[in-house]
């Protein structure tokens, strides 16, 4: 079987030294060492002044909305994973969707301004497969409207964009360190600010509303990453470069083979990950033809994303007809380190057979 991505697991004996630290300390979770130390690596590898890794990619998106007293309307992308949506309506406030850029896959800039209102706090856009958004615009933007700005970062780790990383952009950027990304934890995500007081507000956010022991400094949840989390991360972290570049060589692959689908642009200037693959087709007759022969031999992409987050019932729907069209003949190809270039041109033979 061949599903679309393959958790990359390091050599037990890896993570059980690391690991072992947390056993002979006792110390499970509350911001152990282990935590500490993966936040302080991935600011170096990232480039970051600010991190506070948390126990899923989920609560960071939350924890921003809730961090920076947003309310009323925040203008967002149909193109993204449902977290991306449930996030702002579980905190209150109204998604207001923005079409997609064709091309890019990411929120489309040109139409932001006209969505705006009254009730408009935020813009939470994602950088769709890695993919930055048109950062630039999307802040002269936010700074006439007087604005907030979250980038939904999931798929961006090791993404940077004109010579630094993309989660320099926007008042705050979230990761997910889900067993199915790049880098992980297990489960697990980030929080990135680049504003020092907002950073501590989020902090507290994250862990209780603690102010030391017995104070609190405000509203907070649960939202702390374990050791055991950590010391997956610490154990993974030393081999992103390597699988990066393996990556990079299958995807090189998939597009010297495969014929009659196309790739998407990824925006100039960006360092991108190669974390995952997606191809849109002509059709969604002809994506559901190729998925069919795919699952024939037990080959499992994956349909990144559909339905187009307008078409959630909780919510009211906007016209989104670039979003909705792409989310009906995409899927993401398996990508994953170990896959081999047998498979690789296995799957390219059977897609274009089935085409």
């Amino acid at each position: 079987m061949i599903n679309v991505t393959k958790t990359f697991l390091p050599p037990q004996s890896v993570y059980g030294a690391i690991l072992e630290r947390a056993w002979k300390t006792g110390w499970i979770t509350n911001r152990g060492e282990l935590v500490r130390e993966l936040e302080t690596r991935l600011k170096d590898y990232l480039g970051l002044d600010h991190i506070i890794a948390m126990t899923n990619g989920t609560l960071p998106l939350q924890i921003a909305i809730k961090g920076m007293g947003l309310q009323g309307e925040i203008i967002t992308t149909p193109f993204s994973y449902v977290a991306t949506t449930s996030s702002i309506v579980w905190e209150g406030c109204t998604p207001v969707f923005v079409d997609i850029d064709k091309t890019y896959l990411t929120i489309d800039e040109s139409l932001i301004e006209a969505a705006i209102t009254p009730k408009t706090t935020a813009i939470l856009a994602t950088h769709v497969f890695g993919n930055p958004c048109n950062v630039e615009v999307i802040a002269t933007l936010a700074k006439k409207h007087n604005l907030k700005v979250i980038y939904d970062a999931a798929h961006c780790f090791g993404v940077r964009y004109k010579g630094q990383s993309i989660l320099k952009f926007g008042d705050a950027s979230t990761l997910s360190f889900h067993a199915t990304k790049l880098f992980h934890t297990g489960e697990g995500g980030a929080l990135i600010s680049n504003e020092k007081d907002l950073h501590e507000t989020l902090y507290y956010h994250h862990n209780f509303g603690h102010k030391g022991k017995e104070d609190f400094q405000g509203l907070g949840i649960n939202a702390k990453m374990s050791e055991l989390q950590a010391a997956m991360g610490l154990a993974v972290l030393d081999y992103i470069p390597e699988n990066i570049e393996k990556r990079s060589k299958i995807i090189q692959l998939y597009k010297e083979k495969l014929e009659a689908v196309s790739f998407i642009e990824i925006r100039p200037g960006t360092e991108w990950n190669n974390a995952y693959f997606p191809v849109i087709f002509e059709s969604e007759a002809l994506l559901l033809k190729v998925l069919e022969a795919l699952k024939a031999a037990e080959i499992f992409p994956r349909r990144y994303f559909n339905p187009s987050l307008e078409d959630l019932p909780y919510i009211d729907s906007n016209n989104c007809p670039i979003s909705r069209d792409i989310a009906s003949r995409i899927a993401c190809l398996p990508i994953y380190e170990s896959l081999s270039i047998a498979e690789v041109e296995d799957i390219c033979n059977r897609i274009n057979a089935a085409l």
